[in-house]
């Protein structure tokens, strides 16, 4: 499923591989569950899913990936 949005913002097409609300992981940690909360400027803001009270975490695409449990629905 390839799901991109593209944002159109000041004539510069950005696309987002994930969106708000889905569950990532981090490649440097992937036991750690993120929920995507918000993407601004190519940056992903994320909130720990087992501690949404901690302060957010910020990622680069590139350093996030699909949750395990996900990619094996498919």
């Amino acid at each position: 499923m390839n799901n991109k949005v593209i944002t159109i913002a000041n004539n510069n097409i950005m696309e987002n591989k994930y969106q708000e609300g889905e569950i990532v992981c981090a490649k440097t940690d992937p036991t750690l569950k993120l929920i995507i909360r918000r993407y601004v400027k190519r940056i992903y803001y994320c909130k720990v899913q087992q501690n949404p009270d901690q302060k957010e975490l910020v990622y680069f695409e590139r350093e996030l990936m699909g949750a395990p449990e996900m990619a094996n629905k498919n």
